[in-house]
């Protein structure tokens, strides 16, 4: 596995990040029939805040974003992009571990949606999330902060 790490998203960065969606979604998103490359950038531009979001950058070059947003109950994680040449290197597993070590400190639970038939709902699985709801294109995911007495 490469050498990553992650800083604040900036302002700056919502263009790269548009279009690496794009590029990251458009597989699923023709699957099931909900592709159109205006709106798949626009619903990001029109939801994206920085303050929430990190950039993966591998080497120092930008390699994808995350994002953890605080609801009343829960984090939820978006904006999940890696590049797809870095997909399957175990960086994403990597960086999810690390967000998720910081949420379990915090004793936070951690909620996303993923696209249905999507291959990232198995790396969400092993990392401890279940489903908690789905819908003709979505899967809601719920991962509750593990028991550390337990062990």
């Amino acid at each position: 596995m490469a050498d990553w790490e992650i800083r604040p998203a900036q302002e700056a960065d919502i263009e790269t990040i548009v279009e690496l969606r794009a590029v990251v979604m458009r597989p699923d998103l023709e699957r099931l029939g909900r592709f159109d490359p205006q709106r798949v950038r626009q619903r990001f531009r029109d939801g994206f805040v920085p303050a929430y979001a990190w950039v993966i950058e591998v080497g120092g070059a930008f390699a994808g974003c995350v994002a953890l947003r605080p609801a009343e109950d829960c984090r939820w994680l978006e904006h999940f992009f890696l590049e797809p040449r870095l997909q399957g290197s175990g960086i994403g597993t990597a960086v999810l571990r690390h967000l998720l070590d910081r949420c379990d400190r915090d004793d936070v639970v951690v909620r996303l949606n993923v696209l249905q038939g999507s291959q990232a709902q198995r790396l969400y699985e092993r990392l401890g999330f279940t489903v908690e709801s789905e819908d003709p294109v979505d899967v809601f995911m719920v991962r509750r902060t593990p028991d550390v007495r337990a062990g």
